[in-house]
């Protein structure tokens, strides 16, 4: 390599790292931000789905929530059971599910059947009645294990959502956009954000575990 390379060389890296430093204040700031916030709404989308998932494991009572994870092959696409028929709650033991095709009614028993979620589907010809029998104390146990590990799955997706927001504020830092310091005191109080979030996901599935144990 000759000098004339090595010089320009160092004109370019040397031109690069003042673009990079001449960011304003107000654009660094935005940056900043729009990372705080995506992690942010990142992680209230991770309580959201562990919520959803708790509302499919079944308790001692017949929920329609218990439904919201199964998907039927409809003219072979798969939907959501909601979207193809009316599911109601006639008494505390039992789901009747209406569908707006009455010619889904058998492939719709048969989902139900192979979801194995502990209940009983009979098909009148017209609607199906989902029977939803007691909990045994062994199932109970089972499904409380279900829950945990659900929990951890939420945890699991906060935690990856913290690492790549501190990888950004990294890559900030190597643009030269922020110190180390900065660096430091934002991966705290993102700390912090992430440490409601696990508290948030350990009180909804201590209630979820409440649900279950309650006879």
């Amino acid at each position: 390599m000759d000098q004339w390379t090595l010089l320009l060389g160092d004109w370019f890296l040397d031109t690069r790292t003042r673009v990079l430093t001449h960011a304003t204040i107000e654009e660094i700031e935005a940056e900043k931000s729009l990372i705080e916030d995506q992690a942010k709404e990142k992680m209230e989308k991770a309580i959201e789905t562990v919520q959803t998932n708790f509302n499919t494991v079944r308790t001692g009572r017949a929920s329609p929530a218990m439904l919201d994870r199964i998907e039927v092959e409809y003219y072979g696409t798969p939907v959501n059971l909601k979207s193809i028929a009316q599911i109601s709650t006639p008494d505390a033991t039992s789901l009747l599910i209406q569908p707006y095709d009455k010619s889904s009614l058998k492939l719709i028993e048969k989902t139900i059947v192979a979801a194995n979620l502990g209940v009983t589907p009979s098909n009148d010809g017209e609607v199906i009645r989902v029977t939803v029998p007691p909990l045994t104390s062994d199932r109970r146990k089972e499904l409380a294990k279900t829950v945990a590990k659900l929990a951890e799955d939420g945890k699991v997706a906060i935690r990856n959502i913290r690492r790549d927001a501190i990888k950004a504020y990294d890559k900030l830092q190597k643009e030269k956009k922020l110190s180390e310091d900065n660096v430091k005191d934002l991966s705290a109080d993102l700390q912090k954000v992430t440490d409601e979030y696990m508290k948030n996901i350990d009180s909804i599935q201590k209630q979820k575990e409440q649900e279950l144990m309650k006879i």
